[in-house]
């Protein structure tokens, strides 16, 4: 049998090739079953391809041509390379096919085979590749779209890569940062790129960072390393969020936990822990350490005359000149109020500290300009001295403020002082916390009482009243000065409750002598500046209510200090309490500031001579010109006049021929307990008689 010519072999491999690149499924097929019939010169011939699902291996048919055969009427050849099968070729309607057509149809075969693994393989890969580009593109929009900015760096700082986040906080583009090394971003205080954890794992920290702008803000870093496939450090993951918002405010709470609101110096906490860290720095130099514990003069009188915003500007002006003339190293803080402190620690001997405390109070000698207000404050300072003194900023501080009341007392209230700190000092300070202490007992356990002090009319001679005087008697100590707790009343606030008390007892002691049929006489009370508010009237109100007291009974004494808090807001006290038919005596006049233009319109009905111009009379001339002006003024506004402090008949002769109204002093009585005050009103004693009781 002759085989037939066999098309041009290479045409159709090239034919193959393309239709395995270009074609899929049927169409694939079809092309493959007519390259094979072109190949074989067959009328019928296709491409079977394999189940798509299952690339499975298929044994190869083989037919085998019989040795007395020399062709058979058909042909099938599987497609396979290297094991794997990609379907058959199968040919017929010839009516032969001789040995040479089968090797042709088994070239063809694998020729197939060959370029169907190729591509099979080709396509695999692109799969691959496709999603692993799918994957990094699903990676890099993640990346992309949190918040968080992320970048990656190598080894020495530089780029590789930026996400949109990083785009967003620093202003650069992907484009402009990528290949730049990471110091760009950095703010002028940090000076390198060093991290050297790299090996260790990563780690967290507030940094300060640079924007595009040139804005600096502050950002949480996170560091991670990043690394090779054979786990290899070959660079840095960095993740930064801005938190410059809670850095601020951080800064505001840590602000106001540790300075000043109206100074801006720091505080009471600032400066304990400042002290301290200080205090460690001195002894390992043992170098002495000083704290100056300040108190201002005459400020709580400009406040509450001129108003708030005027002293809190005075205040801001006293710690301006205070760090003026400090140097940077010295700790100046504003404690509260019209205090101040300075810490000092740098010095070589202790003494050094009253130079600074001089200079400090030199800077209050230049008056102080406020809303056209000429203002002028002084000073009281205490110093305590480390090591000697203490050894912490608490015990230094404390001390200091106890030093500080020796200098207040020792210069006055008006005078300028400094005082070192030593251990009587601090014995005082114990005592005043005591008698403070045992005052306030007393108050609730029934020890305070009252003594009257008979005020008697010159012209009579008779007693037409009483100071009522408030005494401290003690369970252990007895009689109590008024002396030593009267001020300490007025220093802690204590002087209202005292005074609340006087005014109750006496009332109390007044329904007493009503009820027992004598007449009615003027009882004085003492009224302190800290009680004379709104709410002072009422209280007088309710209190001669309660006890069916006609107002005839009681008399107010106020000092002329009590009249410098705001003149209008006082004279409508003192309207309301005259309404009520209450009389007011001004106490102590001559020894405030009262302006005589303000005298006129105060509701009083008696003005009382000091005892420190009556004790000169008749000797001191000055003391003598002063009384005269007093009562000459009392009797041109239609005032009486009282001279306390009488000791002697030449007191009592000068006065009396001054024109002056009533007395009261040893001369005549000292204070009486209420049963002998009583007796003597019932006796209605002369002075002579008062003397004699004495």
């Amino acid at each position: 049998m002759v085989a037939h010519p066999v098309s041009d072999f290479l045409n159709n491999s090239a034919a193959l090739c393309d239709a395995v690149l270009r074609l899929r499924g049927a169409a694939l097929a079809e092309e493959l079953g007519r390259i094979v019939r072109s190949v074989m010169n067959s009328p019928l011939g296709e491409f079977l391809p394999a189940d798509t699902h299952a690339m499975l291996l298929k044994p190869p048919v083989v037919e085998v041509l019989a040795a007395n055969d020399d062709a058979v009427p058909s042909l099938t050849q599987d497609i396979v390379f290297d094991d794997e099968y990609f379907g058959r070729f199968v040919v017929s309607g010839r009516a032969q096919y001789s040995a040479l057509d089968r090797e042709h149809l088994a070239s063809l075969a694998n020729l197939a085979g060959s370029v169907l693994q190729v591509h099979a393989l080709a396509q695999r890969s692109t799969h691959a590749y496709v999603q692993v580009e799918s994957q990094l593109q699903h990676q890099a929009q993640i990346l992309d779209h949190i918040h968080e900015s992320v970048l990656t760096m190598d080894m020495n700082g530089f780029i590789i890569s930026w996400n949109k986040g990083a785009e967003r906080l620093f202003g650069y583009s992907a484009v402009e940062a990528v290949g730049r090394n990471i110091l760009f971003l950095y703010h002028d205080e940090d000076e390198s790129f060093d991290d050297t954890f790299l090996e260790q794992g990563g780690r967290l920290m507030e940094v300060r960072r640079k924007k595009k702008s040139g804005e600096v803000f502050w950002a949480s870093l996170s560091l991670s390393p990043l690394r090779d496939i054979n786990d290899r450090a070959i660079g840095l993951i960095a993740y930064l969020t801005d938190i410059t918002e809670r850095k601020m405010a951080e800064e505001r709470i840590h602000h106001l936990a540790y300075y000043d609101a109206l100074t801006n110096l720091p505080n009471r906490s600032l400066l304990t822990k400042l002290v301290d860290q200080a205090l460690t720095v001195a002894q390992r130099s043992k170098l002495h350490g000083c704290v100056l514990f300040i108190d201002l003069n005459r400020f709580k009188l400009i406040n509450d005359t001129l108003g708030r915003k005027i002293g809190d500007e005075l205040l801001c002006e006293v710690a301006r000149r205070f760090r003026a003339v400090l140097r940077d190293q010295d700790l100046v803080a504003r404690l509260g109020g019209d205090e101040f402190a300075v810490g000092l620690f740098d010095i070589g001997q202790h003494f050094e500290a009253s130079m600074v405390a001089q200079k400090l109070l030199g800077t209050l000698n230049t008056p102080i300009l406020i809303d056209g207000h000429d203002l002028r404050v002084g000073g009281s300072i205490g110093i305590s001295v480390y090591p000697q003194d203490g050894g912490d900023a608490e015990t230094l501080l404390r001390l200091a403020d106890i030093a500080m009341y020796r200098a207040k007392q020792e210069g006055g209230a008006e005078g300028d002082h400094v005082a070192f700190y030593s251990q009587d000092m601090n014995q005082g300070m114990q005592e005043r916390m005591r008698i403070e202490s045992g005052l306030r007992h007393a108050l609730g356990n029934g020890e305070l009482l009252l003594h009257y002090q008979p005020k008697f009319s010159i012209d009579s001679g008779k007693i037409i009243g009483a100071e009522a005087l408030v005494r401290w008697r003690h369970p252990v100590r007895g009689l109590v000065p008024p002396a030593e707790f009267i001020p300490l009343a007025e220093a802690t606030g204590l002087v209202v409750q005292v005074g609340e008390w006087v005014l109750e007892a006496a009332c109390a002691q007044a329904k007493l002598w009503k009820d027992a049929g004598l007449p009615p006489i003027r009882l004085a009370v003492n009224v302190s500046a800290r009680e004379f508010t709104s709410t002072l009237p009422g209280r007088v109100q309710d209190t001669l209510t309660r006890y069916g007291l006609e107002p005839s009974w009681l008399e107010l004494e106020i000092t002329e200090s009590t009249l410098m808090n705001n003149i209008d807001r006082v004279i409508g006290i003192m309207d309301r309490i005259t309404a009520l038919g209450v009389t007011l005596s001004l106490d102590d006049f001559g020894t405030g500031y009262s302006s005589l233009s303000y005298l006129k319109r105060f509701p009083i009905d008696t003005l009382k001579i000091d005892r420190s111009f009556t004790i000169g009379i008749p000797a001191d001339a000055n003391d003598c010109a002063i009384a005269n002006t007093i009562i000459s003024i009392a009797q041109q506004l239609k005032h009486k006049v009282i001279a306390e402090g009488v000791e002697t008949v030449e007191q009592l002769a000068f006065l009396k021929n001054s024109g002056c109204d009533e007395v009261q002093g040893y001369l005549f009585s000292r204070p009486l307990e209420a049963d002998a005050f009583e007796q003597a009103l019932r006796e209605n004693w002369t002075p002579d008689q008062a003397s004699r009781a004495a």
